[in-house]
């Protein structure tokens, strides 16, 4: 009776690891004391001056203006005094809070839904032309966002004309939050495409074929399998294009509207500084009051966010 040794299924005749001797590796070298604490270091650096404003924004003016914020934990004097104030005095972040999120939710929305049928339709339904239209989309990343806003202001106004022949008429959204989502959603769809294709192109061929075979049509196959499957990377792009629209200002300045009661927390920020430029103790919870909300969703969301890094590192 003779005996073979199976060949290592994640290590090929390259020489280079795949699979799950591949993550395995990865794993190790991210795990290694030295990795760990250049992290550790690092994150420490990061976090020192974010919590000076964060201990400043509890501080009264004279205290933050006349002493270092490392006196808080020699004088301790606590008060939330600067975030009321800035919450309710007149022109506060209230509003404007609520009009970033009417403006970021569906502008993260709608992007999602479109690049990931898209993607679906590029990757398993194949037609004439499919890779030229991907590759098209693709080489639209390297347009500039700031070469765009102008013709798009002049179509959103004006329409688009061609030799003196209307092509597309205006579409009357000009000044209104519509105007916001259409633009984030134009200027975010190359790369949503492109990530969410490479994701779900890697779906394995059979579980395709056998729910072809049961006879489940596209947008079954769609809404079963390819969204249950691609729910990582599609998280993943979410919350980078969630962040993206909350700190935007160019947009939001350039296609919304010019009343102050209707303009992002960014805008908001932006307003204060020159208000408040003198006063550090109010721009202190001003700039923690925008960042909440985003932390909640990054934290809400990270398992997700790690999971659709880590399907994408590894191959094979």
């Amino acid at each position: 009776m003779t005996s073979t040794t199976p060949p290592i299924a994640s290590e090929r005749s390259d020489g280079k690891l795949h699979g799950k001797a591949a993550s395995s590796a990865i794993r190790q070298a991210f795990s290694s004391t030295i990795a760990t604490a250049t992290i550790v270091v690092i994150a420490i650096v990061w976090t020192i001056p974010t919590l000076g404003l964060f201990v400043n924004s509890f501080r009264s003016g004279e205290d933050a203006a006349t002493t270092g914020w490392w006196q808080f934990f020699v004088h301790p004097s606590f008060s939330l005094g600067n975030y009321k104030e800035v919450l309710t005095a007149n022109g506060g972040f209230t509003m404007p809070l609520v009009n970033s999120l009417a403006i970021t939710i569906p502008a993260t929305i709608i992007p999602i839904f479109i690049a990931s049928l898209a993607a679906y339709s590029l990757a398993w339904m194949r037609f004439r032309g499919s890779d030229a239209i991907f590759f098209g989309i693709f080489a639209l990343q390297v347009v500039p966002l700031q070469m765009a806003l102008v013709p798009l202001q002049q179509y959103y106004v004006h329409g688009l004309h061609f030799f003196g022949v209307t092509v597309l008429p205006s579409p009357g959204i000009n000044g209104t939050l519509a105007q916001i989502w259409l633009s984030h959603t134009m200027f975010s769809l190359p790369l949503a495409i492109f990530l969410l294709h490479n994701f779900i192109a890697q779906i394995p061929t059979p579980l395709i074929e056998a729910a072809r075979v049961d006879g489940a049509a596209h947008l079954r196959i769609f809404r079963s399998i390819v969204l249950p499957l691609s729910m990582p990377a599609i998280v993943s792009f979410g919350i980078f294009q969630f962040l993206w629209v909350w700190n935007d200002l160019l947009v939001a300045k350039t296609f919304g509207s010019s009343d102050p009661a209707q303009q992002p927390v960014t805008a908001r920020m932006q307003s204060l500084v020159g208000s408040y430029g003198a006063h550090l103790d109010l721009l202190a919870p001003a700039g923690f009051l925008t960042i909440i909300i985003p932390i909640i969703v990054f934290l809400a969301l990270q398992r997700y966010f790690v999971k659709g890094l880590l399907a994408g590192s590894v191959k094979g």
